[in-house]
């Protein structure tokens, strides 16, 4: 068929991209947000995100959001779900791919509002202001496959620092997974996982010394390639 005939015979939806980038930081799983400068929902916070460019890639348009919109770049981001539900835009037919992505507490505090945006700012992602469009739902989809993937792989390399003890770890998946764990049982199933190893350092504080961990090189390069080649 040829293309003018395509063009001619179905309608052409709007696509934007949001992107759902995660921090962990103070103890808390964080999401980062923007305050929205125009309508609709104008002074909502919503995720970074917006309008594809004709001919743009996908991956492109995301990663142009979401450096126009927070400073953020360099960062790999994994195309999450497409959400195209009539009436989720009042602008009209507007069908987001949405991505995911995690960065450092370290990186994190880079993150200023661009000029498409009135602020942005990292907010727990269990406690979220009134957000735009339908992205408490896309939120909460991102938050299921963080968690799937936090089963499986060594992800949680970008969650804490360089060194941490088994305490530290467990307190992160106990709050990514929102479940109290055994902790005689998560030990026995990280250790058995080799994606840690002892560093020969002990943490000193008011309770006993503790050993110190790292993310293996191997588990790390691992998950890189992963996330490379997914």
């Amino acid at each position: 068929m040829p293309r003018s005939s395509v063009s001619r015979d179905y309608p052409k939806p709007s696509v934007t991209v949001d992107i759902v980038l995660f921090t962990f930081t103070e103890g808390e799983l964080r999401v980062l947000l923007i305050q929205r400068k125009r309508e609709p929902f104008a002074g909502y916070w919503a995720l970074p995100g917006g309008f594809v460019n004709e001919n743009e890639p996908l991956e492109a348009a995301a990663a142009r959001e979401l450096e126009e919109e927070a400073g953020v770049r360099g960062i790999y981001l994994e195309q999450l779900y497409t959400f195209g539900d009539p009436g989720r835009d009042p602008r009209g037919w507007v069908i987001s791919v949405a991505y995911f992505g995690i960065i450092s507490a370290d990186q994190a505090r880079d993150v200023r509002a661009g000029d498409d945006a009135g602020d942005a700012g990292w907010f727990n992602v269990y406690d979220l202001p009134p957000l735009a469009f339908d992205h408490e739902r896309i939120i909460r989809y991102a938050l299921q496959r963080l968690r799937y993937k936090l089963e499986y792989t060594a992800l949680g390399f970008l969650l804490l620092p360089e060194s941490f003890t088994l305490s530290q770890l467990q307190t992160v998946y106990e709050i990514v997974l929102r479940e109290k764990l055994d902790k005689r049982n998560f030990r026995k199933k990280i250790l058995s996982m080799n994606i840690i190893e002892e560093t020969g350092q002990m943490r000193h504080g008011d309770h006993r010394p503790a050993k110190l961990y790292r993310f293996t090189a191997r588990a790390i390069e691992l998950e890189k390639a992963r996330r490379r080649f997914p």
